[in-house]
């Protein structure tokens, strides 16, 4: 696996070993970020679910500023440590050992907000909506922010119940990626 592009594009970073948690592919991270970005100039990403870190590290790479990974895995707290490590982006980031929802509890009590959230649960979860509802109860997504959503391709998801705009929609072999914003 690798960082696709940016300050860091081409170099090697560490997948999750096992089965408890699978990684976006570089096709996916690719096709994803030329939609999104390609390219940041500046902002705060918030990488839920985050695995290896591959999705938020992107993000540092093509500009932000600053990201925090979310995983619960001890195993991939290791690994984001790691590839951090190697790519020496630990000012640029901190990485919390939580659950998702008592995450974003704890970011509405610091009043942060972001500009990139990068949702990408193990396949077959069901927190989509409640992941979606806090973030905008909360306040959590800047007027402008994006919300990256991957998840199974046969899981239906009802974003017409949520108040965010769906601005893009790929399906890639097994996985669906759909980008969404507040319009």
């Amino acid at each position: 696996m690798r960082v696709v592009a940016g300050e860091y594009g081409g170099r090697r970073i560490k997948d999750v070993p096992g089965k408890s948690t699978r990684s976006t592919t570089d096709k996916v991270k690719e096709a994803t970020f030329h939609r999104i970005g390609p390219f940041f100039d500046g902002g705060t990403c918030l990488d839920l679910f985050a695995g290896s870190g591959a999705l938020g590290i992107e993000a540092i790479s093509r500009g932000m500023d600053y990201t925090y990974f979310i995983d619960t895995h001890p195993k991939a707290i290791k690994v984001i440590h790691k590839n951090i490590q190697a790519l020496h982006i630990e000012q640029y980031s901190t990485v919390k050992k939580m659950e998702a929802k008592r995450a974003l509890d704890q970011f509405k009590k610091s009043n942060q907000s972001f500009d990139l959230i990068l949702i990408d649960p193990p396949y077959h979860s069901t927190i989509y909506e409640d992941v979606l509802h806090k973030i905008d109860t909360y306040g959590l997504l800047k007027e402008d922010g994006l919300i990256y959503c991957e998840h199974d391709k046969q899981l239906a998801l009802d974003w017409e119940s949520t108040p965010y705009k769906v601005h893009h929609t790929s399906t890639y072999g097994t996985i669906t990626t759909t980008l969404l914003s507040y319009g």
